[in-house]
């Protein structure tokens, strides 16, 4: 990708992110750029065009982080733990209006957050859950699809305003306390003490 096309998606989706979708034009990120509109419309057909983009490049590198995030974890509890502190990075300064104008004026882009959330985070969640089965940190008892399921689903959950107001509720915290309430509920014994370990080095390492 073009150096300045990834300086057009990285500034419009902070922009977008801060502010949402219907209040941000093609000028405001041009002028935040310090480059002309011409020069936005020449990589981009218009602002729908762009927010496309700019979604599927948010999901992409949250995917490939997501794959990181397993292949470098030593176990399913840490796996969860390095997924979570990922979100909080990505969601931190996001205004919850940002999901809300993409589901009503970007119908395509929404669409791509929607199939990322029921494939790819549906999928992810579930191999998660069978790892920790097999590590025996999880119950065995645990019924993957539906549990699948409910954390795709609660995933969604900040970005309610009729579940969680803006002006009351911190997004990054209300996604931080329902996956740790996830993780409690689906691990055993043994799972419980590893999460408590990798609770207090995560504690340690952040003061």
């Amino acid at each position: 990708m073009e150096e300045v096309q990834e300086r057009i998606l990285d500034t419009a989706f902070n922009l977008f992110r801060q502010y949402g979708t219907r209040s941000i034009t093609m000028d405001d990120i041009a002028l935040k750029m310090g480059i002309s509109k011409k020069t936005l419309y020449a990589h981009f057909a218009d602002k729908n065009d762009l927010v496309i983009h700019v979604m599927s490049r948010h999901l992409q590198l949250i995917e490939e982080e997501c794959t990181a995030a397993r292949d470098r974890s030593k176990d399913a509890i840490e796996e969860m733990l390095l997924v979570m502190k990922m979100l909080e990075e990505r969601l931190r300064n996001m205004n919850p209006v940002a999901m809300m104008d993409l589901q009503k004026y970007h119908a395509k882009a929404f669409q791509l957050f929607e199939k990322h959330r029921t494939v790819f985070l549906l999928e992810t969640v579930r191999e998660n859950l069978r790892r920790g089965i097999r590590e025996g940190l999880f119950r065995d008892d645990l019924e993957l699809d539906i549990l699948s399921h409910f954390r795709a689903a609660t995933a969604m959950f900040c970005f309610q305003p009729d579940l969680f107001p803006m002006t009351g509720y911190d997004m990054t915290r209300v996604q931080r306390v329902l996956l740790e309430h996830f993780i409690y509920g689906v691990v055993n014994p043994k799972g419980y003490k590893e999460l408590e370990k990798h609770r207090t080095q995560i504690q340690t390492h952040s003061k």
